[in-house]
């Protein structure tokens, strides 16, 4: 089972908990509807509709309002603590937080005393409490982009608006950030970084870049990371190991824009709605490509 967690930026939204339905781009979490933008909702939506094509249950979600004050962050924090060792999550994915080192510490603890322990993917938020607490190792997958890979790279930043100049400079390129993440010990087991071109890389260095197709308007439209996430986190909870799911949900974020037809007038959830004819596509191709090798074919 799949599990989400993160915030929306709505004072008044209260901490709600349960599976999601999609439903003509809104998210229905219990008796509430959300819009389906960028942010902790477009993750939410990609990983409800790669599931739901894959037919598997919906995802179960954990979410409430913040708009930076971090009280809401506070409250989930919380309630995460006291519940998430009885829970049977296959695959946990951490988005958009306030960071609460102390708060986080307790939550991680209580993970790791699970049963049985999920695959842990973190983006945004988790990612900076992960590195500020010195606990990114404890989790599978990261999934930043290059500004919050270059975060992940500075072992002196003790937050992001720190990161020091000389490693945003554009000299900088990814391949050199995601070394420098894991020689420090600020990465998970896994990364993949979102951008013109998608990487996927451990420690030992990059094992794939993913680059087609390219469609340039996507890099101005908000939420494609956010889809990225909730993809790759959709396929993992569905058995796929990490390093096959991280290339297949780039293949399938990226075909899913260009099925779009984007402008810069395009909504995120014009992209959500391809993304069952993208995993039909990368899927069979995938299915394809085990037929070649098994008979021989080159």
């Amino acid at each position: 089972m799949l599990g989400l967690v993160g915030t929306i930026p709505e004072e008044s939204f209260p901490l709600t908990c349960g599976r999601t339905l999609l439903k003509e781009g809104q998210i229905h979490l219990e008796n509430r509807s959300i819009a389906v933008n960028r942010g902790t909702p477009a993750l939410i939506a990609a990983a409800a509709e790669t599931l739901n094509y894959l037919g598997s249950s919906a995802p179960f979600c954990y979410l409430v309002g913040d708009i930076g004050s971090g009280e809401g962050s506070k409250q989930l924090y919380k309630h995460l603590t006291a519940g998430i060792r009885e829970s049977s999550f296959t695959t946990l994915a951490l988005h958009y937080f306030q960071p609460d080192v102390a708060l986080f510490k307790e939550m991680l603890q209580e993970i790791r005393a699970m049963a049985v322990q999920p695959t842990l993917i973190a983006d945004a938020g988790f990612m900076y409490v992960a590195k500020m607490g010195g606990d990114a190792a404890h989790f599978d997958l990261f999934t930043p982009d290059a500004g919050e890979l270059a975060y992940l790279a500075d072992e002196e930043a003790p937050h992001p608006f720190y990161t020091r100049g000389f490693i945003l400079h554009d000299h900088n390129e990814v391949p050199d950030l995601i070394e420098r993440a894991y020689r420090h010990n600020n990465a998970a087991a896994f990364l993949l970084v979102k951008g013109a071109s998608d990487y996927l890389a451990n420690k030992d260095g990059i094992l794939a870049k993913i680059d087609q197709p390219k469609e340039e308007v996507l890099e101005a439209i908000g939420g494609t990371g956010d889809t990225l996430t909730g993809i790759v986190s959709a396929l993992i909870a569905t058995g796929m190991e990490i390093e096959e799911a991280a290339v297949r949900a780039a293949r399938v974020n990226r075909l899913a824009g260009l099925y779009a037809k984007p402008t810069p007038a395009t909504q995120i959830d014009e992209l959500i709605k391809q993304i069952p004819r993208a995993l039909s596509e990368v899927l069979s191709d995938n299915e394809r490509n085990k037929t070649g090798e098994e008979s021989g074919a080159v």
